[in-house]
């Protein structure tokens, strides 16, 4: 949102060219025109609405560059401020978002000036992450690495899709009355995932008021039982990847629910004149299992791109999700300097009676760290995408000591995670 005087950020460039954060209304319009005119009008009016309206951005999150000499926008990207759980812990993060750069301007460095400035941001955020749904590799310049799944999911051809015995449910469309109702089938939903997205009554009413007509905009599908009580909700968005309809996000349903919620979905794909439908969604909810029974074609998933400012700071935040495994695990009452091997550093987690009481620089890697692994591997690690064995598979220089592969295993064990939209 506009706040009246911001603080805000210049800095001239080579060129005759200024990056600048966005001061008011107005450079937000003027963003936003230039996001529209490189990636399709309805991120003009997803860019305007998410510094206009949503409730956790600042105009100040805005950034891009200017060619002083016409007063055009030539580049931009921002940050959309989120919150997500950890097992129970709050973690800051912001997510880069809108990256784009006119094609007369590209290879003078823009981005890299920029993503400065977004890092800077990131810091005065207290965001212990960042994420990216952007191109592929590209991002691994600035520290990102693949981190929790994004895209892809199963798809099911409509010969698959069983008519439910009894229409037991119907579906409507959610108004702002349906608030309360989603935010509790939200919150148990995202109780089976070890990380998820936080989501309060305001991001709810921003989803549901200010998406229409941009490129997030989503069909909130409330399901109802013969009784008229809410069973369930499912989300169909208007744009997306592929050709298929999309379902991209559900909440916990029955088995009855999940069969009438594929029926429901092949309904609007043959509406809409679409060739299949595609759920992407958690793999473990009931409509995904229900999907592969039936026998859906797994597309894979591409994944979130993730950077960690500062790890420390972050095992720190951790704290409790490592005492919980410790104390849960054979190694309850740990009482050891547990070093983890980064190449470039090491960071020291001092357990004292299975409590965390620090983490601290370790200096350079020696013998003495329970793993060695390249330093943008210990992101998919931390978040639980990966286990050692797995990041070893791919990565020969990614060595557990015995004996502490037990250990390792216990402190980054791979847990479930999915992160749906909150804008």
């Amino acid at each position: 949102m506009i706040y009246p005087n911001e603080e805000t950020y210049q800095q001239r460039l080579a060129d005759g060219l200024v990056l600048r954060t966005a001061a008011d209304a107005r450079d937000v319009e003027r963003v936003a025109a230039f996001d529209g005119a490189i990636h399709g009008a309805g991120v003009t009016s997803m860019t305007r609405n998410l510094f206009v309206h949503h409730p956790n951005t600042h105009a100040s999150d805005l950034i891009f560059c200017e060619d002083e000499r016409s007063g055009e926008v030539v580049s931009s990207l921002c940050l959309i401020p989120w919150t997500w759980r950890y097992e129970g812990v709050e973690i800051p993060a912001g997510e880069m978002g809108i990256v784009g750069t006119l094609e007369p301007y590209r290879r003078r460095g823009l981005i890299r000036a920029q993503v400065d400035v977004f890092k800077r941001r990131l810091r005065e955020r207290g965001c212990l992450l960042s994420q990216i749904q952007g191109i592929a590799y590209y991002y691994r310049q600035f520290g990102y690495e693949y981190t929790l799944p994004l895209e892809g999911g199963l798809r099911l051809e409509f010969r698959d899709v069983p008519t439910p015995p009894e229409r037991q449910f119907t579906f409507r469309l959610a108004t702002g009355d349906d608030i309360p109702a989603l935010m509790r089938l939200y919150d148990e939903a995202a109780a089976e995932l070890s990380i998820h997205a936080d989501r309060d009554e305001e991001t709810w009413r921003y989803l549901l008021t200010h998406t229409d007509g941009t490129e997030m905009e989503q069909d909130h599908w409330i399901a109802q039982d013969a009784g008229g009580r809410i069973a369930g909700y499912l989300f169909v968005p208007r744009h997306h990847f592929g050709k298929e309809l999309v379902a991209s996000e559900v909440s916990r349903l029955g088995f009855e629910a999940a069969l009438a919620a594929l029926d429901h979905l092949k309904e609007l794909a043959i509406e809409r004149e679409k060739p299949g439908i595609r759920l992407n969604l958690p793999a473990g909810c009931t409509l995904m299992r229900l999907a592969r029974s039936l026998g859906a074609h797994d597309l894979g998933t591409y994944a979130w791109q993730i950077h960690v400012p500062d790890y420390a700071a972050l095992l720190r935040a951790l704290a409790p999700v490592f005492e919980r495994r410790i104390e849960q695990s054979p190694f309850a009452g740990l009482t050891r300097d547990v070093r983890l091997g980064l190449y470039r550093g090491t960071l020291v987690l001092r357990f004292v009676g299975g409590k965390l009481t620090g983490v601290i620089d370790g200096g350079v890697t020696d013998d003495d760290a329970i793993i060695h692994l390249p330093p943008l591997q210990f992101t998919p690690l931390v978040l639980g995408y990966r286990t050692a064995e797995e990041l070893r598979a791919s990565y020969p220089d990614v060595s557990v000591a015995s004996p502490w592969r037990l250990l390792v295993d216990t402190l980054f064990p791979r847990v479930t995670s999915f992160i749906y939209t909150n804008y």
